[in-house]
């Protein structure tokens, strides 16, 4: 091309240059060339590029992925075209050139496009792809989108559950069980798509089965998923398809959603179990007994929301804000309708979303009329799958209604209250009064019938369960959804509570409960027309009010001929009583008033069930005999008397009787139950004379509760006997002993054995055994004559065992065949004569291949056992045959003679013990120990391993020295052990034991509370961290020199250690390592005389703690820091962060005689601080505390080598929040300055050292501060720094202090304080200035002693500088209002004390104590010089002691010209005051006078001083006390 031709002369030395410098010279002879080629190249990349790019899009929109090398070609092809668009951009810049190109220039050109045209012809050639992009697998719909998932406290513990089963070994089977609308289907789509996206599996599929699942269409899913392409049609070739296909995918979780009913995973294809041990199957379904069927391996149950949870829930669906406005108020009502379920929570918010104000109030009238059943919008979404489990009931079809019987059970329950817990037995006599289950005759089978539906509708989550064994409970919405099946058709039923008016109702109606009735209803029908009432339930109001009934009339029910159950609760009749009910069969009252009740029975000829319960009748009378149908009769409370008055031989005629149940005391004669041939079920409460002296049996029953006259249990039992007070032969039982399953007996003699004695067979269907005060019985069993042939007590659950004079043991003889194998627990008490509980040393043959004895044992309590030797009993040779795996509660007390609790054999089962609590066993030696020589054998196990034992409680055994040997109880969370004067070591590992898995055993790890108490032999008590100990508590442990027997201390780090408290451990040296503790709140250590340092910071031989300064100590949590008598203590810690104290709140540190330093600032092996610059000097935030008391070598409390926390080698302290300060008798202390503007109290008592620090300037800083230290001034004020917040001041042995405030006090103002206490301040002149003292408001008590230069209390005006005046403040006149108190003793420079005026200057000054003040003149001086015209009176109504002693100066008490009077005065003590001018003298009405001589008095005044002075005490010693006998003081009328 022309524009690259170049000269001639250029061609031709170019072609001859060819030949000897390529490939170089190319790079300037060929230029066009590479050029040209470069161009081509790349636009050719360009079009390639642009290409490929098309395909990928296209391919995207297929939602297919990109295969890689496209991927990277792409990258690689759009690099290369951005990097060479700068030399493309060059190429265009060398044209300019023309006929004179730069051939520099032009040879790196052509260099850099040489090498980048072999790059694009790579591109280019491996740019043709046969595709771009693969079929995308499927995720699962379920997966991507949001699960709307919340996380409450029962959806975080059942997925937390889920996950736990989904990756435990052998666990593929997994059930979320719970009522429908509860959000099962939400949780598990959130346990999948964490599943995936946390790649646990490779694989997650989730489908849904409904009642009617269509296979086909969930094989084509789990297909899909899976990417496979069916090549059959069938479902059984689809199925095997899929198996194999699963197969070659290792890990899958397969989600069932909404299952059923039992079914075979294997007809989808899904291979579990043995055939994919990688697939774990999670199946959500409504109905318990579908994870039984389908054998899962966990049962979750997912609960509802809390009503906070159900509130967020709400608020979030419906659109609301989070604010305190009316609809706010109003939809947190309508949320609480919903009780938690999460279903009925988002179907009403999304439905109500946007609504008014008036809507929702309109929605919640509604909820509380129950007429939003009829709204779909509302609950359309909710009533449609809990139908779906209404339908599902399907066995029993009952054929005269329609439906069958477990769904009438469901529609029964609706008819209670609101959230009540419905008890069973009512529901029995309702389901049979309403004729369910009529295949079966007696009572006692459709109990069982009706239980049996009970716990159906439970499993499939249309019932709940409550904590009582005899009560069920239904949901509010799923109550609310049983309304709405009866609203309309056949069975129609209408539920009010709280009625204060009669509803309108038709004659539809199949059943009607009308609860909480007022009892003053208006217009409360005298007769209601219901043709088509089968149920009824009437209740009166409820309220503690015995007499407010619900009255009827008996007209009321005479047109409700088809009436079948009746239940009337607070509701009384009139006189005429009931009316004929021919079709009524069940009816029960209670705490009801029915009058002429026996008359009306004639009228309830079908009557099968009555019960009368806390009801008052007229009486019980024959006319119960024409009931013929009557099969079921309970009495409780019947009557007005204590004792029921059964007429003789009624009971005897009412031979269809199948239960009895006369629950209070009574005079039944028992004979009369011989005639009762149908009789199944009895419950009597009888006394022992009740029981016939002649041949009496009680008839062989299904279900009893016969008790004790004074049995306290007021819950009903199954099959009980309760023997009370019985000394005769207990015959009359005979047919009860063998089924019985609880018997109790109290005070019964004559019996040594229950087996044979009582029963021969054994009791084997007891299981509760409580025997008290039965003196005669020695064992429970006695084996002797049949060596082992018996089985006995062989489903005992639970023993207890109290004040038996003669029991010895258990078992007399060999223990028989399955002896025990259940029994749970065991309460033993107050047994004298008891020495071995379990001996398992005599076992028969056959006891040998049974079940482990005692392996059910789960609680073991002893207390006051004196004789007992050994617990148990067991030989080598039965190791095998006693376990304790169950066992997880101990509690031994008062067991003199035990020296060990577990032999070792036993110990060794023990892998669930969980809670050890021992007390009062004075010659209890170790808890695991060998009872005996026999029990010893060589090469015993030495590892006994209690992994669950969270709590071990110890205390006063005195012969106790080891707890643990060789023990691995890693679990252990709260220890607390004391008086055990014996005990050597707590914990002791022989060797470091390593288990597989589990790796060193010797830790401690979850322990979080450990306290130690009177422990005087304890030297160590564990081998290593405990990383998770909170609290520490060891008092009184003289011979602990460590808290561990580690070798290298410096290691024993507590990270989570919160609060410390050590008393009285003569021998402690320290602690542990200061490391980690980042969680300490609180130390409190007192009496450890050889505690050098609490925290270790010793140097090993390589220099730890100074290689990295890894010592550094950090306590960001530490609130309070309390050390006492502890002489040896040199630093809490060497080595500490001072900014790492930033939550402390209190110090309180005395008699610590060696302490210099309590957080020391230490160098590194550098010689630089050891500090954290980048935070900054922050002070102490919140310390509101520092207590320092008699440490005589204290230097510092806090260092610092922040510049700007150091001002002339004085520590300045931030303290914003401190309170209360003192300092007592730290004479080395350096001197330290704190910024405390909410100081409280303040004590200085002998700090600071005179030598170092009396000519020492403290420096003037901007702001108001307090000067620890023995300096001239105490308070440095400036600008508006008033101190006001000051309650106590207390300053001791100050020598240098001069001021308390510097020039500037008059800005400093004392309203608060109170207290003021000044002693051995020498050099101090003055307290107060004026300004200062008239704001002294509160001050109550002011002591002043030993202040040798004190000349005045309050400064006088002419000694106050200008500067200092303020106006008309110090034209106010003196005065003290709360001063009771004052002492000034020792102060011989005193002039005068108070100021006086012309108001009380101390109205309610109480004390006044004035000694040795050598040059005190007067105590209360004028404040203005003014001649007294007249006297003026001036009464201290509040002053009791007044004592002046030792004042050889004083001249007057009270000024010249004024006249004291002390009404209140009970002692007045004047010594040694010889010139005092004041005398003293008592009136007709003893109160005490004082006046002061005048050297000049007017004339008109010379009379009255002639009676009064005159007569007056002076100058002599005075004792006087009210009421002390003849008195001292002259009377002057």
């Amino acid at each position: 091309m022309a524009e690259y031709a170049a000269p001639a002369a250029v061609e031709i030395v170019a072609d001859q240059a060819k030949e000897y410098a390529s490939p170089y010279l190319r790079y300037f002879f060929r230029y066009g060339e590479i050029v040209e080629d470069f161009k081509n190249q790349r636009e050719a990349l360009e079009l390639k590029k642009e290409r490929v790019k098309i395909r990928v899009d296209e391919a995207e929109r297929q939602n297919e992925l990109i295969h890689k090398d496209v991927d990277n070609w792409l990258t690689s092809a759009e690099k290369e075209l951005k990097e060479t668009q700068n030399l493309k951009d060059e190429i265009d810049r060398v044209k300019c050139f023309k006929w004179c190109p730069k051939w520099g220039w032009r040879y790196s050109l052509s260099k850099k496009l040489a090498e980048k045209i072999p790059i694009i012809s790579k591109l280019l050639e491996t740019s043709n792809f046969a595709q771009v992009g693969y079929r995308r697998p499927l995720q699962g719909i379920e997966f991507i989108r949001s699960t709307d998932f919340m996380h409450s406290k029962s959806s975080k513990s059942a997925f937390n559950q889920i996950m736990e089963a989904i990756n435990a070994k052998g666990v593929n089977m997994i059930g979320l069980q719970g009522m429908p609308g509860v959000g099962k289907t939400t949780l598990a789509k959130e346990v999948g798509k964490h599943a995936r996206e946390q790649k646990f599996f490779d694989k997650v599929v989730m489908f849904t089965m409904s009642q009617n699942a269509d296979i086909n269409k969930i094989q084509d899913k789990v297909a899909d998923i899976f990417g496979l392409k069916f090549e059959t049609s069938s479902q059984e070739g689809k199925a095997e398809e899929l198996f194999r296909s699963m197969q070659r995918v290792k890990k899958i979780l397969v989600i069932v959603d909404d299952l059923w009913e039992e079914f075979k995973l294997e007809d989808i294809g899904i291979p579990f179990g043995d055939d994919h041990k990688g697939c774990k199957i999670l199946l959500t379904t409504r109905q318990q007994q579908v994870c039984s069927k389908m054998k899962c391996q966990k049962e979750i149950q997912l609960g509802i929301l809390s009503k906070d949870e159900a509130w967020v829930l709400f608020r979030d669906k419906a659109g609301l804000e989070d604010d305190c406005s009316t609809l706010n108020d109003v939809a947190k009502e309508v949320a609480a309708e919903c009780k938690g379920l999460p279903l009925a929570i988002v179907v009403v918010a999304k439905a109500l979303k946007g609504e008014s104000l008036n809507g929702w109030r309109d929605a919640n009238q509604r909820f509380k009329d129950s007429t939003h059943l009829y709204d779909e919008e509302v609950l359309g979404g909710v009533l449609e799958p809990l139908k779906l489990s209404y339908d599902y009931l399907k066995k029993g079809i009952n054929q005269m209604t329609g439906i069958n019987d477990i769904q009438i059970c469901f529609l029964l329950c609706s008819l209670f209250p609101e959230d009540e817990e419905i008890d069973t037995e009512i529901l029995i006599m309702c389901g049979i009064g309403v004729g369910l289950f009529p295949n079966f005759y007696s009572i006692e089978d459709k109990r069982k019938k009706i239980v049996e539906a009970l716990k159906k509708l439970q499993k499939s989550g249309l019932l709940l369960e409550t904590d009582g064994a005899d009560t069920i409970r239904i949901h509010d919405v799923i109550r609310d959804f049983a309304h709405w099946l009866t609203s309309t058709g056949e069975n129609r039923f209408m539920i009010k509570d709280t009625l204060k008016e009669w509803p309108h109702m038709d004659e539809s109606y199949t059943a009607i409960a009308l609860w909480n009735c007022s009892s003053i209803i208006n217009i409360f029908p005298d007769k209601v027309e219901f043709s088509k009432l089968k149920t009824l339930f009437l209740e009166g109001e409820r309220k503690r009010n015995r007499d407010d009934f619900l009255v009827v009339l008996g007209t009321f029910f005479e047109e409700m001929k088809a009436l079948q159950v009746l239940l009337l609760k607070r509701v009384s009749f009139s006189l005429k009583g009931f009316p004929s009910l021919p079709n009524l069969k069940t009816l029960r009252c209670y705490d009801c008033m029915l009058k002429n009740f026996s008359s009306s029975l004639t009228n309830m000829r079908s009557l099968e069930i009555l019960a009368l319960i806390a009801t008052e009748i007229d009486e019980i009378s024959e006319e119960l005999v024409k009931l013929s149908a009557l099969k079921y009769l309970r009495l409780s409370g019947v009557g007005v008397e204590r004792e029921m008055n059964i007429p003789p031989n009624l009971v005897s005629r009412l031979t269809s009787l199948q239960e009895l149940h006369v629950i209070p005391k009574n005079n039944l004669n028992l004979l009369e139950l011989k005639s009762l041939s149908r009789l199944t079920a009895l419950s009597l409460r009888l006394s022992a004379n009740q029981i016939p002296l002649e041949d009496f049996m009680f008839p062989k029953l299904q279900r009893y509760d016969i008790v004790g006259q004074y049995y306290s249990s007021d819950q009903e039992a199954f099959r009980r006997l309760a023997i009370q007070d019985f000394s005769s032969s207990l015959s009359a039982f005979n047919n009860l002993f063998c089924n019985v399953e609880a018997l109790s007996l109290r005070n019964v003699g004559g019996q040594k054995n229950i087996v044979p004695s009582m029963d021969e067979m054994g009791v084997n269907e007891l299981t509760s055994l409580q025997l008290k005060s039965c003196n005669d019985m020695e064992f429970l069993i006695d084996t002797k004559k049949d060596q082992g042939s018996t089985v006995a007590f062989s489903n005992l659950v639970e023993l207890i065992i109290e004040s038996m004079a003669s029991l010895k043991g258990l078992c007399y003889g060999v223990s028989p065949t399955r002896f025990l194998q259940n029994l749970k627990e065991v309460i033993i008490k107050d047994c004298e004569e008891l020495q071995v509980i379990f001996q398992i040393d005599k076992l028969s043959e056959k006891m040998k291949c049974q079940t482990p004895l005692l392996s059910n044992l789960t609680i073991l309590r002893l207390h006051s056992l004196p004789k007992l030797k050994r617990i148990w009993e067991v030989k080598p040779s039965h190791r095998a045959i006693a376990s304790l795996q169950s066992l997880k509660v101990v509690s031994i007390e008062s067991c003199d003679n035990l020296k060990t609790i577990f032999s070792p054999c036993l110990a060794l089962s023990m892998l669930h013990l969980q809670q050890l609590y021992i007390s009062y066993c004075d010659r209890l030696e170790q808890v695991i120990g060998f009872g005996q020589e026999d029990e010893i054998i060589e090469n015993d196990c030495l590892l006994y391993c209690w992994p669950k034992l969270r709590v071990l409680r110890i205390k006063d055994c005195e012969s106790l020295k080891y707890i643990s040997t060789n023990t691995l109880i890693q679990s252990l969370e709260y220890v607390y052990i004391a008086n055990c004067h014996q005990l050597v070591q707590i914990y002791n590992m022989e060797q470091n034991i390593v288990l597989p898995g589990l790796g060193s055993q010797e830790y401690l790890t979850n322990l979080t509370s450990l306290e130690l108490r009177s422990l005087p032999k304890l030297k160590y008590m564990w081998n290593g961290p405990l990383v998770h100990l909170q609290y520490l508590v060891i008092w009184n442990c003289n011979s602990l020199e460590h808290l561990s027997n580690i070798k290298d201390q410096s290691s024993l780090f507590l990270p989570k250690l919160k609060d410390v408290r050590i008393s009285g451990c003569e021998n402690l040296k320290y602690l542990c390592s200061s490391q980690g503790l980042p969680c300490l709140e609180a130390i409190d250590i007192k009496d450890c005389p050889r505690l050098i340092q609490i925290f270790n910071m010793e140097n090993n031989k390589d220099g730890f703690g100074l290689q990295n300064d890894s010592s550094l100590c950090c306590w960001p949590k530490l609130r309070i820091l309390r050390i006492e008598f502890c002489r040896n203590l040199k630093y809490v810690c060497a080595n500490t962060w001072t900014q790492g104290l930033q939550s402390l709140e209190s110090v309180y540190i005395r008699h610590c005689s060696q302490l210099i330093q309590v957080f020391n600032m230490e160098q590194n092996k550098h010689a630089q601080d050891i500090v954290l610059p980048e935070l900054g000097s922050q002070g102490f935030p919140l310390l509101e505390s520092i207590y320092l008391k008699n440490c005589p070598q204290l230097l510092q409390v806090f260092s610092s080598t922040e510049e700007r926390d150091v001002i002339d080698d004085h520590i300045l302290l931030n303290v914003p929040f401190l309170k209360n300060l003192e300092v007592s008798n730290c004479p080395q202390i350096s001197c330290f300055i704190i910024q405390a503007q909410l100081i409280e109290d303040l004590v200085l008592s002998n700090v600071g050292n005179s030598r170092q620090l009396c000519n020492t300037d403290v420096p003037v800083l901007n702001e108001g501060c307090i000067v620890v230290g023995n300096q001239e001034e105490v308070f440095q004020v400036q600008g508006g720094y008033s101190f006001s917040t000051i309650k106590l001041l207390e300053l001791r042995n100050l020598f240098e202090v001069r001021v308390i405030w510097n020039d500037f006090a008059q800005i400093v103002t004392l309203e608060n304080l109170t207290t003021l206490t000044l002693s051995g301040c020498n050099k101090l002149r003055y307290i107060f200035s004026p300004m200062m003292a008239r704001s002294l408001s509160h001050l109550v008590d002011l002591f002043i002693e030993w202040c040798e230069e004190i000349e005045r209390l309050i400064l006088a005006k002419d000694q106050v500088s200008s500067s200092s005046s303020n106006g008309d403040t110090s034209l106010q006149p003196m005065s003290f209002p709360n001063l009771k108190r004052i002492v000034v003793i020792n102060c011989k420079n005193l002039n005068s004390l108070f100021p006086f005026g012309f108001v009380p200057v101390l109205p309610k000054l109480e004390t006044l104590i004035v000694t040795r003040n050598s040059k005190l003149e007067q105590v209360f001086e004028l404040e203005e010089k003014v001649e007294v015209v007249a006297e003026e009176e001036m009464k201290f109504d509040k002053l009791e002691w007044l004592s002046l002693e030792k004042l050889p100066g004083l001249i007057h008490f009270c000024p010249k010209g004024y006249h004291f009077v002390f009404p209140a005065m009970i002692e007045l003590e004047v010594r040694d005051c010889p010139k005092l001018a004041t005398g003293f003298f008592i009136d007709s009405q003893e109160f005490v006078h004082c006046k002061t001589k005048a050297t000049q008095l007017v004339e008109q005044v010379a009379v009255e001083e002639s009676t009064t002075v005159r007569n007056a005490i002076f100058n002599e010693n005075i004792d006087w006390s009210r009421g002390g006998g003849e008195s001292q003081l002259p009377h002057i009328t």
